[in-house]
């Protein structure tokens, strides 16, 4: 398990609007994984983006040291100056190994999430793990990984009360959303079509909200958006033009700048003074600092709901003491059977080359004397040999995986 190793920018350790910085969207995902892996040797690797953390998980056998955290951002080009580098740098956290595994673990059982209890984290895991498996940047390695990360998130939530009344971050902004008071008629934007807008627009439709207009990069998305909320939908390009006025904005999108500068939150207003509502959970933020300072807005942002995440943690604590014994059972599961599956792709040659020896031996170095069997002797011969080609096959392999297992 030496190989497993993380790179993760968290919410814990770095600021919101400055993890913004390491997101990669989906455009240029595909090219960065690539020169990683090529850079750096690296032969699996996935990469996992949600609203509070970027983490890189990858198989390599050399070390992660400082020098190579500061060279892997380098090699990601997150235009980060030079003079600021050895800062960030000292922020990330780094896990290999044990605590790698474990660290996933708890990622996928949302201990390490915003809001712990909150089952999404498990989905936006699998689905960053799948993607990039797609794309080939994933193999044997990580697949065993990752179906040991489903299992102990599946247990968890099973076998615990620690999503009992779940609490999301979704959940937490539809409540600040709430406590306004809005009319059920309210003219609500949402910008983006992904999972988090897909989430709080159930949340909306729930309690009789029925006034949407949606905007996303890709049209046919906001249009099946829309057609669930009985909604408009536009393209991102037309936000600018779009002169219906609106009471509140909910955006979250991967862009790297922000989508609502102050220009075209004034084009939005259209004239109207009154005070809007900005949903924001992107990050980072889809909203230009300049919109906040010059004009009068209701703000929810990730940051702003921390507050009521400490407090679920609290709620959740003996909970979580008891998901992370079934965490550290599943780590001691895993080991031995991670080691079984080694010598299992170290022994896939032994067949191949017990055939190759049994081939020979008929058809070169006993030739001569098998051409004076008579048939029955020859058939006998031939059934004995398949026997022991099939004992020699699997006894190796028993024996290999009971000395690794019982001597590691």
């Amino acid at each position: 398990m030496k190989s497993l190793k993380v790179i993760a920018f968290t919410h814990k350790n770095i600021e919101l609007k400055d993890l913004g910085k390491f997101v990669i969207c989906n455009e240029t995902l595909e090219d960065r994984l690539s020169n990683l892996r090529s850079k750096f040797s690296i032969p699996e690797i996935f990469y996992v983006g949600t609203c509070n953390r970027v983490e890189f998980v990858f198989h390599i056998e050399q070390d992660v040291t400082n020098a190579f955290v500061m060279d892997f951002v380098r090699a990601l080009n997150f235009c980060i100056p030079d003079d600021k580098l050895e800062d960030f740098s000292s922020r990330i956290a780094v896990y290999e190994d044990v605590e790698a595994l474990n660290h996933l673990l708890r990622i996928s059982c949302s201990l390490e999430s915003l809001v712990v209890g909150e089952k999404e984290i498990l989905a936006q895991v699998r689905k960053a793990y799948d993607s990039c498996r797609e794309a080939g940047f994933t193999g044997d390695y990580l697949r065993l990984v990752m179906n040991l990360v489903v299992k102990t998130a599946k247990e968890v939530y099973t076998h615990t009360n620690i999503s009992r009344k779940p609490i999301s971050v979704v959940s937490l902004a539809y409540r600040k959303l709430r406590d306004l008071k809005l009319c059920s008629n309210a003219r609500i934007l949402i910008i983006g079509a992904g999972e988090t807008n897909r989430n709080i627009s159930k949340y909306l439709q729930k309690h009789k909200y029925s006034n949407f207009a949606i905007f996303n990069r890709t049209l046919s998305k906001a249009q099946e958006m829309a057609a669930d909320l009985n909604g408009e939908a536009f393209a991102l390009e037309d936000l600018k033009n779009y002169s219906k006025g609106f009471d509140v904005i909910i955006t979250c999108t991967s862009a790297s700048e922000p989508i609502i500068t102050n220009e075209v939150y004034q084009l939005l207003l259209n004239g109207e003074t009154d005070k809007k509502t900005i949903v924001d959970l992107a990050v980072p933020n889809d909203t230009a600092t300049e919109v906040l300072e010059n004009n009068q807005v209701h703000y929810i942002e990730v940051s702003s709901l921390q507050e009521v995440a400490n407090q679920n943690i609290q709620e959740r604590y003996q909970e979580l003491i008891h998901a992370e014994r079934i965490i550290e059972q599943n780590i001691q599961d895993f080991k031995p059977m991670l080691r079984q599956r080694r010598v299992e792709i170290a022994m896939r040659q032994v067949p191949e080359k017990i055939k190759e020896i049994k081939k020979t031996a008929l058809d070169s170095v006993f030739a001569d004397e098998l051409q004076g069997l008579d048939p029955n002797s020859r058939e006998v011969l031939e059934k004995v040999i398949s026997y022991m080609e099939k004992k020699y096959i699997s006894v190796p392999m028993i024996i290999a995986k009971d000395i690794l297992v019982n001597n590691c």
